[in-house]
């Protein structure tokens, strides 16, 4: 496997620095580690970009998550280890990574269950944190981008 060129944000270092700029501001935002680790893993597993499950996995262990988590993440509504407000960011993010699956991208039910676990500037948060990590999948698709070369 062999990239088309290099990553898009690394060719242009203000794109690079607004998108971190991007991620470091939604972090802030109240929402926590492992909840942002599990929606960079489902929207990157959605999309098919190995080079951010690969990463964000990695990430999500070093934040101490479990491997047990970590495996389940792709059939969460049957597993029982996720806690009620990760399954209701987990369900906007497949709700927002999908938009064009369904009439309505994201539906009273799953907006008003995540309102319920995320204060306003948590949801804007995490709101952006799923865009941020759908933004950096589509780039490395694009491009090809292969598992690992983040090292």
């Amino acid at each position: 496997m062999q990239a088309r060129m290099k990553q898009p944000a690394m060719v242009i270092p203000e794109a690079m620095r607004a998108l971190l700029a991007l991620s470091k501001a939604a972090h802030e935002s109240g929402v926590p580690d492992k909840t942002i680790h599990l929606v960079h893993i489902r929207a990157s597993q959605i999309n098919g970009c190995a080079v951010c499950v690969e990463m964000h996995v990695n990430d999500a262990k070093k934040s101490g998550d479990t491997d047990q988590r970590l495996h389940l993440v792709a059939a969460w509504r049957e597993a029982p280890y996720f806690t009620d407000a990760e399954r209701a960011a987990l369900a906007l993010t497949e709700a927002l990574t999908r938009v064009a699956d369904r009439p309505e991208a994201v539906t009273d039910e799953i907006w008003n269950e995540a309102a319920r676990h995320y204060d306003e500037k948590a949801l804007s948060g995490l709101l952006l944190e799923i865009g941020a990590i759908n933004v950096w999948n589509r780039l490395n698709l694009a491009t090809r981008q292969v598992a690992g070369s983040f090292r």
